[in-house]
């Protein structure tokens, strides 16, 4: 099946919101992503994508907000959600992939993700600690993954500082 995948757009919210409570255990992340978005330092038009089910309606959804490694810009991508119909049917995929490559095409160099270690590698994240890029918190290290997206200039390392929304 193939999902198209595109930017949120206003009309959107409602039903990002949807598949963001639906997916997950509690509503956490939905409120995640209202708070990121009142958040002006953390927001980045054009970086919150929509994969479309067949019918046009939202099946999945990915986020990247601005964080910083050792005062250095890069991006948090969290929360990825999928509608749970749409799950294991390649629609989150698609809309991890469409959105890392926005993320290239406006230039951003490093995204960082706290998730699956059997997910996250086909998108080419690998462990933050490779770059020596930490948390600052206690997480397996398999879990927190950096992708690099452009390689021209050294990988900033140090710890994560994520939006206030985070908690963290």
């Amino acid at each position: 099946m193939t999902w198209p995948v595109r930017p949120e757009m206003r009309d959107d919210i409602p039903a990002v919101h949807a598949v963001n409570a639906a997916a997950f255990p509690t509503e956490a992340e939905a409120a995640l992503v209202e708070a990121l978005r009142a958040d002006p330092d953390a927001w980045m038009p054009g970086l919150s994508y929509v994969a479309e089910s067949p019918d046009g309606s939202v099946a999945a959804f990915a986020l990247l907000t601005r964080c910083r490694v050792g005062g250095a810009p890069a991006l948090a991508l969290a929360p990825v959600a999928t509608a749970p119909e749409y799950q294991r049917r390649g629609a989150g995929s698609a809309v991890v992939r469409g959105l890392l490559e926005a993320a290239r095409w406006y230039g951003e160099r490093l995204v960082l993700v706290l998730g699956h270690p059997e997910y996250y590698p086909r998108f080419g994240f690998v462990p933050a600690s490779q770059y020596g890029i930490r948390p600052s918190f206690e997480v397996p290290d398999e879990a927190m993954m950096a992708l690099v997206l452009d390689d021209s200039a050294p990988v900033p390392m140090g710890t994560i500082e994520y939006p206030a929304a985070f908690g963290v």
